[in-house]
């Protein structure tokens, strides 16, 4: 019995030694890719603005002081002190680095009260739909001559759970924003992570949510999903691997290692020589 097991020993230590060491074949994104390759992309998908978005909005012309009627103040710390201004006064390019822009909540409705104004709906619109609505409204009201209107994004933002490097919640501080963008800042999946298996939840706008399942080594997947383009509120979940889930057990991974197995047969070549001396008295 004991040169039984130590024949066979040498070869299962070595299958052990390959499994360890083979590669996870799931690792590589986008797969099905060559070169000149040519596939279908959805459509880009700017944001449009929702209930509860937070924008900001500058409006600028030949005259300052009247720009100034149509600016919400922004806020800057000098020594200590909180400063209010106007945008449109100073230096407006700097605004960004140097305080806090006050912006408009988009209402239940899918209005902002803009100053002079009134009362705008925006809900629907891109950012440069309501850059040029209210351009028009100034011209058409004769408020201000030649106005440039600047929007932006302020609270707008996704979240990535799961097997990324830093999971968290993310501003989208541009249109066309992508699934790959999104990955980038939550720093990639892990190793753990399964590139076949994500997960993308969003906000339908009404009381149920759409959900898609991305594999992220199949490019034509990914580029005609309508979760390419990521949306503010968007949940991205990393699913992880079997690797991952083991760790939660208590033996965890060590069963796959090979010095676990060689481990182990070194126990029964052992309890096996015990047995066949005792057999032999």
């Amino acid at each position: 019995m004991n040169k039984t097991f130590s024949k066979f020993l040498p070869a299962l230590a070595a299958i052990a030694l390959l499994a360890g060491c083979a590669a996870p074949k799931d690792i590589v994104y986008m797969q099905d890719v060559t070169e000149g390759a040519e596939f279908y992309t959805v459509p880009s998908a700017p944001i449009r603005l929702k209930p509860m978005d937070q924008i900001s909005i500058i409006v600028n012309g030949l005259d300052p002081q009247v720009s100034a009627m149509f600016n919400l103040p922004y806020f800057t710390r000098r020594m200590g002190e909180t400063q209010s201004l106007t945008a449109g006064e100073g230096n407006v390019g700097n605004m960004n680095t140097s305080g806090a822009i006050s912006g408009y909540t988009v209402d239940s409705e899918g209005n902002i009260d803009f100053p002079v104004l009134g009362k705008i709906y925006v809900q629907g619109k891109t950012r440069a739909e309501v850059s040029e609505f209210i351009k028009q409204l100034l011209i058409d009201s004769r408020q201000i001559k030649d106005p440039i209107v600047t929007v932006e994004f302020m609270n707008l933002g996704f979240s990535v759970i799961g097997e990324v490097l830093r999971p968290g919640r993310y501003r989208i501080d541009r249109d066309e924003f992508t699934l790959f963008d999104a990955l980038s800042l939550a720093g990639d999946l892990t190793i753990n992570g399964r590139r076949t298996d994500v997960t993308l939840i969003r906000d339908s706008g009404t009381d149920r949510e759409k959900v898609y399942n991305l594999d992220l080594t199949q490019s034509y997947g990914i580029y005609s999903s309508p979760a390419y383009y990521i949306q503010q509120g968007d949940l991205i979940y990393v699913t992880p691997n079997e690797k991952r889930r083991r760790e939660s057990t208590v033996l965890g991974n060590q069963t796959l290692t090979p010095s676990f197995w060689v481990s182990l047969m070194s126990s029964i070549t052992s309890i096996a020589t015990s047995v066949a001396v005792l057999m032999s008295r």
